[in-house]
């Protein structure tokens, strides 16, 4: 055996041990991620249905924002990053994000909005509708691409979709404003999120072969960003908590890894990994 040779299987078997349990699965092939607004994590837990949702799936003791205000939270979910983007002021930003790495793979995503005006429209607002927490329209390679924007869809086709199965890879749902307790605090989401995902959580293959994310983007207190956050799934110990350290980016690596897309090279790319949640 030659020395290169040796350090080579060395440098493979580190890899190997270093990757833990994420070098396992795939544990889902889709992804349904639903988004909600400015809570603590000790408020979430103390609402009833957010407690039993908990008890459902792996929740995180420990999970952060990665800013304030609400926009550059939504962006890093599916960027890696902020983005360089400080404020709720209407942002366009030139660069890839997990839409691209899912077409490259030949997967496809939709977001499901409510109360979106459709005409890949690009307003602050409209009505109960407020374009910072639909992150992927701030991308202008969506934003200025009117086949890309059709994947973002009025929410009401959510419902059709999962009957159907015609749900895509990747799907994120944003509820308007005041379904996702940002008008109505954390009682009224929490009921509004139990009512809505009945169909889902209730059907005995509802989760098969997908993981649900539930989180939130930021906490209402701005003196720290610690938020509730529960993974769901067919493969997901029931009621287990995780205590590392983890963010938004960290949940946008589980998925990249996950659906073997690779990654856009931030810091989706050096995120811990999510471990200690599979059955």
């Amino acid at each position: 055996m030659t020395g290169k040779f040796k350090v080579a299987l060395a440098a493979l078997l580190i890899c190997f041990v270093s990757s833990g349990a994420q070098a396992k699965g795939p544990y889902f092939q889709k992804v349904i991620w639903v988004v909600l607004e400015n809570t603590d994590y000790a408020s979430a837990m103390a609402q009833a249905d957010f407690a039993r949702l908990a008890q459902m799936g792996a929740s995180f003791q420990n999970f952060n924002g990665e800013s304030h205000p609400s926009q550059a939270n939504y962006i890093a979910m599916i960027a890696g990053d902020t983005m360089g983007v400080r404020g709720d002021g209407n942002a366009d930003i030139s660069g890839k994000h997990l839409g691209d790495l899912l077409e490259a793979a030949g997967k496809d995503w939709r977001v499901y909005a409510e109360d979106y005006p459709g005409n890949c429209f690009t307003g602050a607002t409209r009505g109960n509708y407020a374009r910072k927490h639909n992150p992927f329209i701030s991308f202008t390679n969506v934003s200025k691409d009117s086949e890309r924007c059709k994947k973002i869809v009025p929410a009401d086709q959510f419902d059709s979709d999962f009957e159907h199965q015609q749900l895509s890879e990747f799907s994120m749902y944003i509820p308007n404003l005041r379904d996702d307790g940002h008008n109505t605090g954390v009682e009224y989401a929490g009921k509004w999120f139990s009512k809505k995902f009945a169909n889902l959580l209730n059907s005995p293959d509802g989760l098969r072969d997908t993981l649900l994310v539930v989180t939130f983007d930021e906490s209402e207190s701005r003196l720290t960003n610690k938020i509730y956050t529960v993974l769901l799934g067919e493969n997901i110990q029931a009621g287990i908590q995780i205590p590392q350290a983890h963010n938004h980016i960290s949940l946008l690596k589980l998925i990249e890894d996950q659906l073997q897309l690779g990654n856009l090279g931030r810091a989706d790319l050096t995120a811990p990994p999510i471990m200690g949640l599979w059955k």
